[in-house]
């Protein structure tokens, strides 16, 4: 929760190619205190059944950037059976089976006393992010 000298970070993860939240990402989060800062992890957490992390780390007075990482390449991993099972003309079935986007590093600019919820969309072979509520 964001206090008046800190701000606050939430996320989501939505498979967009099955139409189902990211159950068992794991997501990292890092912070710093300026541009020219070094980043400092401070933790991480993995998305539950609705594909949400509700036990992100909080921030430390003074952060003025984030980063999520999200290790996506374990999920398609896992899930690539399932949905080439699912759909007979799954990119599993066509391509190699190697995840395009291993991971997704995430970095955004915050201001004390706001909440960031940034949710990401997720498919085999791209994603996207945006500042949500």
């Amino acid at each position: 929760m964001s206090t008046s000298t800190t701000a606050s970070v939430s996320t989501h993860i939505l498979d967009t190619s099955i139409g189902r939240p990211a159950e068992g990402v794991a997501v990292y989060l890092s912070a710093r205190s300026g541009r020219e800062a070094d980043w400092q992890a401070l933790g991480g957490s993995a998305t539950d059944a609705d594909g949400r992390c509700k036990d992100l780390p909080a921030l430390p007075e003074g952060t003025t950037h984030v980063r999520l990482d999200f290790a996506v390449e374990p999920y398609f991993e896992n899930s690539a059976k399932k949905q080439a099972d699912a759909q007979q003309d799954a990119p599993a079935n066509r391509d190699s089976g190697a995840v395009f986007f291993p991971e997704v590093a995430i970095t955004f600019a915050v201001v004390p006393g706001e909440h960031y919820h940034v949710p990401l969309l997720l498919n085999p072979f791209g994603y996207s992010v945006y500042r949500g509520s």
